[in-house]
Order: C-alpha cells, then sequence, then structure tokens
C-alpha cells in the first residue's frame, strides 16, 4: 500500500508543476500589459498638461490666448499648442520679441499685433495663420520672403504705418494666392501698388497720397468688389478712363474727400451697389455716368458744387434706396422740375435727404418737393410759346452738366504749323473729305469756356488725334492743342476754353501705334464760345439777356462810388463834431478858473471829500487833485490819543486841513476820524 501511494505521487507531480508555470506566467504578462497601459496613459496625460498651460501673465480659454494690454516687450514663449487666436495688441512687442517657436504652433489661425513697435514684417510666424492685424506700428516694408512665409493668409490689415510705394517690393504679393483683403489705409502710398493678387475682394487704401492711377492699376483683380479710396489726392484729369470699368465685380466704389470736379468716366455698372462721391468739388454731372447701374442702391453727393442735374440722370436706378444731396448750393429753377416730380414719384421707396434749394431767393431754404407754384409757372411759361426756348435751354444745361475732362492726362501741346485750317468764313458743322466719308464730326458750345464733339466713325479705328485751335486776329496765331482718343469713343468735351472766342477743332483717325492712316485728311469745325456771365438768378435764364444786361455791373459800380462818398461825408461830420466839442470843452474850463472837477473814483461813483480816511492798517484814500475851492474847505477835528502828540507835516501844507500824527511820524490811521 505504501508503495502505491507513493508511485500515485510521483505521477501527479510534473502536471501541478505545469499548471502552477502557467498562473506565473499569465500574471507576468497581466502586471506588464497594466503597466504599459499606466505608462500611456502618464504620457497622454502630461502631453495634455502642457497644451494646456497657459503662460502667467496671459489669460487662456478654449484656443483664445489674451495676453493684450500687458505691458508686453516679447510674446511669451510658453503658447498653449492648442492656440487658435493670439490676442497681444497693446503692448511694446518689437521684432526681436517674436519667439522662433511661435512657428511651431500649427493651431494658430489668427493673431492680433496692431500698436505695438514692429518697423518689420514679423517672420516667426505660424504658416496655418490666416489673419493678421499690424495696425499703428511703424512698419516700412513688405517683402516677398516675409508673406511667403504664410501662404494661407486671408486677411492682412496694415493701417496706420509707414509703408510707401517703393518700400514694397516687386511682386511681393505673388505667393498670397488666397489674400482676399488688404487694408493699407493711412500710410505713404503715392500710387497703386503692383502685382495685387488676383483674389483680393477688399482694398483699402484711403487716406495716402495717391494722386494718379494709370489705366493697369488694377489689372486682373476681376474678384475685387469694394474699393476705398478716401482721402487722396485724385482729380479727373489723371484718372484714366477705363480705370474702373475693369472691375466688372465692384459693389462698393468709395471716391470722398478728393478733388474730383466730376465723377471718374466709365464707372462699373454691372453689380454696383453702393457709390461715395461726397466731400469733392464735383459741379456737373454727366448725364449717362449712372446709366445702367441697375443694381443701386445708396448713392452719396453730398458737399460738393452742384446746383443742377441733367435730366435722366436716375433713369436706371431702379433698386435706389437711398439718395444724399446735402450740402450743395441747388438751384431750383426750371431745369429742375424734373427732379422735383422723380422725387415726388419715388417719394415711397427713395429716401432723398439734403435737397434744399439755396436760389432763387422766393425758394431759398424750402426742400424741392414742397414747391409747387414757383415751378408751375415755367409751365405756364412754355405753353404761352416759350416752351421751345425754355427746352432748348434746358438740353443745353443737360449738356453741359456732361463735362468730362478727363483724359488730359496725356494731352500735349505742339506747334503744328503744316497743319491745314478751313477757312475761317465757314461755319460749323462741317466736314472734309469725299462723298464717302470715312469720319463726320460735330461740335456744339455749352458754356462760355466748354465746347462738346461728338463724331461717327464709318470705320473702326484703333484711336482718334482731336486738335484745336483758338484763333485770333490770324488763324496762325497760337499753339495747337492736341491728345489722343481711343478708338471706342464718340465724343469728347473740351474745357477751360476762353469766353467769346472762335476755335478750329480738327480730328484724324490714327492707325495701330498712333500713326496717322493713310492718305486720311483731317476732319475740322468751327465753334465759338459764349461770353461770361454769372449764376442764373431767376427761374429763367432767358432774363439774363437783352440790351439791359449790363445794368447789374453799373449798378455795383455807383454803389460802390456813393459808399465811398457817403463814408467821406460822415468822416467829416465826425471831424467837425469833434473839433467843435473840443473847443467848447475848453470854453468851460476857462469860465470855470482854477476849478476842476474832482478825479476821485471809487467802483465809478464820484467822490466830492476833501480827506477820506478808511479805518483800517495801513488803508488810506488820497485826493488825486490839490486844489480846492474855498467853499469845500471843511475843518476836521482829530482827538489824538494817549500819550501821543499832534504835529503836521510838511506835505500837508497847501491842502487845508490837518491830519494826526504820532510821535513816529506814522499816520494816526486807528484814531482819526473825518
Amino acid at each position: 500500500m505504501v508503495v502505491a501511494h507513493s508511485a500515485a505521487t510521483a505521477t501527479t507531480t510534473p502536471a501541478a508543476t505545469v499548471t502552477a508555470t502557467v498562473v506565473m506566467t499569465t500574471a507576468t504578462m497581466d502586471l506588464r500589459d497594466w503597466l504599459f497601459l499606466c505608462y500611456g496613459l502618464i504620457a497622454f496625460l502630461t502631453e495634455v498638461i502642457d497644451s494646456t498651460t497657459c503662460p502667467s501673465v496671459c489669460r487662456c480659454d478654449n484656443g483664445f490666448i489674451y495676453c493684450n494690454d500687458r505691458g508686453l516687450t516679447s510674446i511669451p514663449s510658453d503658447i498653449p499648442d492648442d492656440a487658435t487666436t493670439l490676442y497681444l495688441q497693446n503692448n511694446q512687442i518689437n521684432n526681436a520679441g517674436i519667439p522662433q517657436d511661435l512657428k511651431t504652433k500649427v493651431k494658430v489661425q489668427v493673431i492680433y499685433l496692431y500698436e505695438n513697435d514692429l518697423d518689420e514684417f514679423p517672420i516667426n510666424l505660424p504658416r496655418s495663420l490666416r489673419e493678421l492685424h499690424l495696425q499703428d506700428n511703424n512698419v516700412r516694408t513688405i517683402a516677398r520672403d516675409s508673406l511667403a512665409r504664410i501662404p494661407l493668409l486671408e486677411k492682412l490689415h496694415l493701417d496706420d504705418n509707414s509703408v510707401s510705394t517703393v518700400s514694397i517690393e516687386e511682386d511681393a504679393f505673388a505667393d498670397s494666392k488666397q489674400l482676399k483683403l488688404l487694408f493699407l489705409s493711412r500710410n505713404h502710398l503715392s500710387s497703386i501698388p503692383s502685382g495685387l493678387p488676383h483674389t483680393l475682394e477688399e482694398l483699402r487704401l484711403d487716406d495716402n497720397r495717391i494722386s494718379t492711377i494709370p489705366l493697369h492699376a488694377f489689372k486682373g483683380l476681376n474678384s475685387l468688389r469694394r474699393l476705398v479710396l478716401d482721402g487722396n489726392l485724385l482729380a479727373n484729369q489723371r484718372i484714366a478712363d477705363d480705370t474702373f470699368s475693369r472691375l466688372q465685380n465692384l459693389t462698393e466704389l468709395s471716391l470722398v474727400r478728393n478733388s474730383l470736379a466730376a465723377p471718374p468716366l466709365n464707372l462699373p455698372s454691372a453689380h454696383l451697389q453702393k457709390l461715395y462721391l461726397q466731400d469733392n468739388a464735383i459741379s456737373h454731372i454727366p448725364y449717362n455716368t449712372l446709366a445702367k447701374m441697375r443694381e443701386l442702391e445708396r448713392l452719396d453727393l453730398s458737399n460738393n458744387n452742384l446746383t443742377t442735374l441733367p435730366r435722366g440722370l436716375f433713369d436706371d436706378l431702379g433698386n435706389l434706396a437711398q439718395l444724399l444731396l446735402r450740402n450743395n448750393p441747388w438751384f431750383c429753377g426750371c431745369n429742375l422740375m424734373w427732379l422735383r416730380d422723380w422725387v415726388r414719384a419715388r417719394a415711397a421707396v427713395v429716401n432723398v435727404r439734403g435737397l434744399m434749394c439755396q436760389g432763387p431767393e422766393k425758394v431759398r431754404g424750402m426742400a424741392i418737393k414742397d414747391i409747387t407754384s414757383e415751378m408751375d409757372e415755367c409751365f405756364e411759361a412754355g405753353s404761352q410759346g416759350g416752351a421751345a426756348n425754355a427746352a432748348a435751354k434746358t438740353t443745353v444745361s443737360n449738356h453741359a452738366s456732361a463735362t468730362t475732362p478727363q483724359g488730359s492726362l496725356f494731352t500735349l501741346k505742339a506747334k503744328r504749323p503744316g497743319l491745314r485750317l478751313p477757312d475761317s468764313n465757314i461755319d460749323y458743322p462741317m466736314a472734309t473729305g469725299d462723298g464717302a466719308k470715312t469720319l463726320v464730326i460735330q461740335v456744339k458750345p455749352l458754356t462760355a469756356d466748354s465746347i462738346r464733339i461728338t463724331w461717327k466713325a464709318m470705320l473702326p479705328a484703333s484711336s482718334f488725334r482731336l486738335s484745336w485751335l483758338r484763333l485770333g486776329h490770324s488763324p496762325a496765331v497760337g499753339s495747337i492743342t492736341e491728345t489722343l482718343v481711343q478708338g471706342d469713343k464718340t465724343e469728347y468735351l473740351l474745357t477751360a476754353l476762353e469766353p467769346k472766342s472762335t476755335y478750329i477743332i480738327c480730328m484724324v483717325t490714327m492707325e495701330t501705334g498712333n500713326t496717322y492712316v493713310a492718305d486720311e485728311t483731317p476732319v475740322c469745325a468751327k465753334a465759338e464760345t459764349a461770353d461770361s456771365y454769372g449764376p442764373t438768378t431767376t427761374l429763367n435764364q432767358e432774363q439774363n439777356a437783352g440790351p439791359m444786361a449790363g445794368l447789374p455791373l453799373a449798378g455795383i459800380i455807383g454803389g460802390a462810388v456813393a459808399l465811398v462818398f457817403l463814408f467821406l461825408v460822415l468822416g467829416a461830420i465826425c471831424w467837425y463834431v469833434h473839433r467843435a466839442g473840443e473847443l467848447l470843452t475848453r470854453e468851460r474850463v476857462y469860465n470855470r478858473g482854477s476849478r476842476r472837477k474832482d478825479d476821485y473814483m471809487e467802483s465809478g461813483t464820484k467822490k466830492d471829500n476833501s480827506i477820506l480816511e478808511i479805518r483800517g492798517p495801513g488803508l488810506q484814500m488820497l485826493p488825486i487833485n490839490p486844489y480846492r475851492s474855498k467853499e469845500e474847505y471843511v475843518v476836521h477835528t482829530i482827538f489824538p490819543s494817549n500819550g501821543s502828540s499832534l504835529c503836521k507835516g510838511a506835505h500837508t501844507i497847501g491842502y487845508g486841513t490837518t491830519r494826526g500824527y504820532r510821535e513816529a511820524g506814522i499816520p494816526d490811521v486807528d484814531y482819526s476820524y473825518t
């Protein structure tokens, strides 16, 4: 039995050993797994803690890091990795204070760095950046390398810096393929920056020194929707004719605070919704300026020199909702009767502001929509036979408003002695050439200093050369002024001409390269400008003409002479009265003898006391006049104080009065009485 038990024991021992080994192996593997999981969890928590660590000088909130207005000179180096927006404005950060590890913050999309001490465009910026604010710094240059480091940038604010045209590197924006907004307001720009990205949708260049806009300034900016050019030095003569017509998708154009005499030519009409032209020197608007602007909603013409508007100016403005016309010298004559009717008809849909009449005198200060009987007189006068003349005057006025002084940027003056001029006895309109004319022109004087030229070309031409000459006693007197006109134009307006002068105007067709067409003879016409006259002061301009037109000038001269004579008479009368008064005063003084008026004045009241003593330490008031008449002498009794004696000072002689003095010679003001 013992042997059998031993054998059984020996038989079961290996199986138990194997089982124990398996259990130990399983336990070891479970421990390793747990340790691996623990290490992984610790590493994850460490990374999370590191990524959410906020600099001690800042405040962090779900990716927004607020370090603004802290007086920092550099950006904190421990910016969290999950930061998306950095507020660093209103500090003293310079270029050296931007750490290199800022480039590693790949989640940052917006950085506010305005009002700091940056003098160069920062370079250590994350490539993920999409919006950058650098206003109110001293950034002077824009380099291509700086912008190439942030290729995803969409909005760049560089207002109030020191950027000039020459400090913008050529092709600086070549790598900014996604830039949509560029603000360069209040810098030192003298022209439109070149090489702007084609993706640009909003461009602000206000309050710079831009004076010239060439033809290709906005070439390729087909996506541009908002353009602001306020506060520059722009004039019509320095804006190319088709500058803005290429911006077909433009919805807002602002040209406030410039030197425009008229709206620029060929404004974009397809999608324009807002047009701001206030604070210029606009005195006339061509009748077709707003043609086809069916999407225009807001038009501002305030603070200009407009007195009238051409009929039909607003015919195409079907969506116009707001029209601002404040602070213009509107002359509400017969030529604005159409505008009154238009305002009344569109009162429900168009908000018109500032259309207040400044003339004639009887309607001054009235809104044009409230004028009734005054303008009804225009209609009555027309029905009595003056309608034709009034219509002609209105037509001339409307065409006068169509002054287009642009294009003279390329005008040149040259002597052309070889140019043949037509006989001065031939009247206009006229044309030269054979029966089949390739070019026909017509000229029409508008005002005392302007002539409108229209032409019709039978064959297409690349350009036309327009020449004009003011005639004197001889057709050879003076120099010929020339300008090139684009081939697609059909009219031109000559301005700044001499009143009451005769001009010879010629035009010839040009080939490509601005060369004369072979065997092409200039087509010429003659026109005479009207005599100069002042602004209309009545409802009908016809009243300015006639034999009595010279009376106002004579009246002014006569009035001035009468006024001078009146001043001379008044001056003589005043001198005589002054002289007589002086003699009378002397006579009265002589009769009174030595008696004089009191010079004593106190608070505007005359005093007649011979001695005036006011009780108080060290204050005495003495009479100025030392001579008194006998009837004014008064004897005063002065009672000395104990221990003092009376004495008479030398300066009291002649006053006829006595004053108490103490032994020390000091007036006894404490015990003196009057």
